[in-house]
This record gives structure tokens, C-alpha cells and sequence, in this order.
């Protein structure tokens, strides 16, 4: 009987270790920078169980949550306000913010929600229409104004 609740006691380190390494592979497919510091509490209660086998389990999901809340809390904001600043090599936004106000390339006509064209903008091919009623010809420098989608809204430069 002490060998089964030793040996449960033993493998409850491994279970914390199997939802840290799920809670990566959750972030890595949904890059919400939040499973990443469930995953790093998770981590450290399975330090704590492995360290120490006889600590009890609720003590353990204390410690996950308490780094967890302390990284969601404490350092997300830090990172997210570092990423999101403007300058040289700064990551941007999103599409929906880092779009926005940047020039692009008109492929072909780009007219209406009823005659879309092409731009090019950061080496892709968009989606693109103006709100505007009269089209932007092709080979003509655009402003992005919106994004709808994956429809970039946009204006003649200049």
C-alpha cells in the first residue's frame, strides 16, 4: 500500500510536466501569450513535486497558480507594451494595427467593394478595395485605411 501511494506520489511530477508541455504546444498554436505562463506554473509545481514528493497537491496548484498569475499579471503587460512599440525591428500589432497607415503597391484597378483589386504590401498580395467611388489605377501608390478581413480598404497616396 505505501509503495502504490509513493509510486502515485512519484508520477504526480510527470503529470505537471505533461500539462506544461500542453499548455506550450497550446500557445504555440494559438500565440495568445497567456498558456505560456500557465505553462510555466505548471512547470514549477512539477519542480515542487519532483523536489519535494510528500508536499501536498493542493499546495502544489497553489505555487502553479501563483507564478502563472504573476506572469499574466506581472510580465505579459511588460512584453506586450515591448513588442508593440514602434521603431527599427519592433514587432507590430497585429494586421489590423500594424497595417493601417502603411503604403502599398496597386497590382491592378482597384475599385469598389463591387470591382476589388490586388496590392502588394509587405511582400504579400492582398485583397483590396477603396471607399472611395473612384478607382486607383494599377501601378499606383496606395494607403492602407482599414482593414476588413483579410481585405485591406485603402486610398490613393499623396
Amino acid at each position: 500500500m505505501t509503495q502504490r501511494l509513493y509510486t502515485l506520489r512519484m508520477s504526480v511530477f510527470v503529470i505537471w510536466f505533461v500539462v506544461a508541455l500542453a499548455l506550450l504546444v497550446i500557445e504555440l498554436t494559438t500565440t495568445t501569450f497567456y498558456a505560456v505562463f500557465l505553462a510555466l506554473g505548471a512547470f514549477a509545481a512539477g519542480i515542487l513535486a519532483f523536489l519535494l514528493p510528500d508536499v501536498p497537491l493542493w499546495i502544489q496548484a497553489v505555487v502553479a497558480l501563483v507564478v502563472a498569475g504573476a506572469g499574466v499579471i506581472g510580465v505579459r503587460p511588460v512584453l506586450g507594451r515591448r513588442f508593440q512599440a514602434r521603431g527599427p525591428g519592433a514587432v507590430g500589432p497585429g494586421v489590423h494595427g500594424g497595417f493601417v497607415g502603411q503604403a502599398a503597391l496597386a497590382l491592378d484597378t482597384v475599385g469598389d467593394p463591387l470591382h476589388p483589386g490586388h496590392v502588394r504590401l509587405a511582400g504579400e498580395i492582398w485583397l483590396a478595395v477603396t471607399e472611395a467611388a473612384e478607382a486607383v489605377e494599377a501601378n499606383s501608390s496606395v494607403i492602407v485605411t482599414a482593414v476588413r478581413g483579410t481585405t485591406l480598404v485603402v486610398r490613393p497616396a499623396g
